[in-house]
């Protein structure tokens, strides 16, 4: 780069060349993705990949230095992204709104950007029957809690393979200003779920009512799999759980084979249920961060 002058009308100058090459790169960026999204319309491939997305993210957090604030760089990335989303394909987000709280639509927006079509619904079942109607590519729940007296990945597990799964978490880098009182989101859709190097996987259990949760946990971990959430939900005949694992874990994993193998007649099924890339530390993107 050439040197930078020191007079305010210089400067300024300066910085309108700057940003002329900013949005000639940004120009020939979504030239770029025009023909990505061709090249998929030829195959068998995802539009919406956020296990790529989260990567990019990543690997621009890592690589960042100087006083722009991390935040703002992923603030501003997480924009274009959503925005090549949607030159790809049609593009909708389902978002529960309850009037009580508007938390999940400002992470919705905040992830998805200022101009996607966004749609508030004030039930679980309404996001996910938009979702699995395609009325909306994705939808915005509130993350699984244990006790909860009717989860909503309940519903998801009983409507068997074709029902939307796990996509991603939000925040994925600064909450920023969003109204959620520090609560976090999960995104479901129609995506398979891709490896990034950081990821949670999630399962869905249903066994016998007599095999007992301890037990269910202690042939997982002697398997090798590391249980990071494990929420149940009772149901005539047996018992739903919802396990969230450390890592990425394919279904034809050989943890998850020895696991039915070890249960036997016990387990009825265990089924992917999604997954989502590890959200960035909060460290790595607070305002005023920086490297170097």
């Amino acid at each position: 780069m050439s040197a930078i002058p020191s007079d305010l009308a210089d400067l300024r100058r300066h910085i309108d060349a700057i940003d002329d090459r900013m949005h000639d790169l940004l120009i020939a960026r979504a030239a770029v993705v025009a023909k990505v999204a061709a090249s998929k319309r030829n195959g068998d491939v995802a539009f919406y990949q956020p296990g790529r997305e989260a990567q990019i993210l990543r690997r621009l957090a890592a690589r960042h230095h100087g006083v722009l604030p991390v935040a703002s760089v992923l603030r501003i990335w997480r924009e274009m992204l959503a925005a090549t989303v949607r030159i790809e394909t049609p593009f909708a987000v389902a978002v529960l709104a309850p009037v009580e709280t508007a938390g999940f639509w400002d992470l919705a927006r905040d992830h998805y950007g200022s101009h996607a079509p966004m749609a508030a619904y004030r039930s679980l079942g309404e996001v996910i029957r938009a979702v699995t109607d395609g009325a909306a590519a994705v939808g915005i729940l509130p993350m699984p809690r244990e006790g909860d007296p009717d989860p909503w990945w309940r519903h998801l597990v009983l409507h068997g393979a074709i029902a939307p799964r796990v996509v991603a978490r939000l925040p994925f880098g600064c909450r920023g200003n969003a109204r959620a009182d520090g609560a976090d989101a999960l995104v479901i859709g129609h995506v398979a779920q891709q490896e990034t190097g950081a990821d949670r996987t999630l399962f869905a259990i249903e066994s016998a009512p007599d095999i007992s949760r301890a037990r269910v946990l202690a042939l997982l971990s002697s398997t090798g799999l590391v249980c990071t959430f494990f929420a149940a939900s009772e149901r005539a005949g047996g018992t739903l759980n919802l396990v969230e694992f450390d890592g990425f874990v394919p279904a034809a994993d050989p943890r998850i084979a020895r696991f039915r193998a070890q249960c036997g007649a016990a387990l009825y099924r265990v089924l992917p249920f999604g997954g989502y890339a590890l959200p960035l530390p909060a460290a790595a993107s607070l305002p005023g961060a920086t490297k170097g």
